[in-house]
């Protein structure tokens, strides 16, 4: 087995696209190791391999260890990792771009830094949600309204659809087995939902701290992006897990959601959307100079320098 000190760093060529990865893998009560390029997860049944970097986010569930060699290789890998508690309603995160630049960070810096600019993207996301409703113009509280309005539509349609008896969206933080079956369907697919969306948030290099909607919390624009698809995948989905029955409704919605995902080749299309809500120009097929890490010195004209020299002796502007 290769260790971590006869490897050298994967540069941003040789890493997966975050669209083309899987969405997320789901693992419980088994050890997590590393054999060379692969993490292998062994339990009662035996080995499986895993090639690293065909994940997006690995969700740990109870009962679950991983090595420190297991954890370099996928933090080398560009997934993200995912400790998921009992039902899978506890969500810790790491993970490592899979870009060496700065540039969509800095674009969504700029954008959140200006009030004007902070609400004009989230009016766009609106747009991404609701596409027959027009944001223009609306205030903050106007579009809170309007998306409580189009969730209640959202569950009143799922309920109608499936057969599923629907009556509030009722989440119990410290128990999970206290809502009924599409409740507990929902809270699932919400917490697969932020996985996937911190993957591809990560992935790209963007802040998951800096939200359009949400505010405050390390994860707000993580859960803005997640909001993203709420209706049109994850919703749908939990109800399709609970109309098959009470039993097992997270695991049910975990397979249904991870087939939505995959069918909408949604990793490919959140990083789309990340970029268009940035109005960030990708950059990724430009050839670069080998596959160095470029860094640049600011000055104050704004004009970027070269690394790695002294500019003790020579003008800089």
């Amino acid at each position: 087995m290769s260790t971590v000190s006869k490897r050298s760093l994967s540069s941003p060529r040789e890493l997966t696209r975050v669209g083309d990865r899987v969405s997320f893998l789901y693992l419980e009560r088994c050890t997590v190791h590393r054999d060379d390029n692969a993490i292998t997860a062994t339990d009662t049944d035996g080995v499986t391999h895993i090639p690293s970097a065909t994940i997006g986010t690995l969700l740990l569930g109870p009962g679950t260890r991983v090595t420190h060699q297991a954890m370099a290789l996928l933090g080398e890998s560009g997934a993200a990792v995912v400790w998921v508690g009992e039902h899978g309603v506890r969500f810790y995160s790491g993970g490592r771009a899979l870009t060496r630049s700065s540039g969509l960070l800095e674009a969504q810096a700029t954008a959140w830094a200006n009030r004007r600019t902070r609400v004009e993207v989230a009016r766009a996301m609106y747009r991404m949600r609701f596409p027959d409703e027009d944001p223009s113009g609306r205030s903050r509280d106007e579009l809170l309204r309007m998306e409580g309005r189009r969730l209640k539509e959202c569950y009143r349609r799922e309920s109608a659809r499936t057969g599923v008896p629907w009556v509030r969206r009722d989440y119990h933080h410290d128990d999970f087995s206290a809502g009924d079956a599409p409740n507990q369907g929902v809270t699932a697919a919400a917490q697969c939902m932020y996985g996937v969306a911190h993957a591809v948030v990560a992935a790209l290099g963007c802040s998951p701290g800096l939200g359009f909607v949400h505010s405050g919390h390390e994860r707000s624009f993580v859960l803005d992006i997640a909001d993203l698809y709420k209706t049109e995948i994850a919703i749908p989905a939990a109800f399709d897990a609970a109309a098959a029955g009470d039993d097992d409704v997270p695991t049910r919605t975990r397979r249904a959601l991870r087939d939505r995902i995959n069918e909408t080749r949604l990793l490919h299309r959140c990083a789309k959307d990340i970029k268009s809500l940035f109005r960030y120009e990708d950059c990724s097929t430009t050839a670069l100079e080998g596959d160095a890490d470029h860094v640049g010195l600011q000055t104050d004209s704004g004009r970027l320098l070269e690394s790695g020299r002294n500019y003790g002796d020579e003008p800089v502007w």
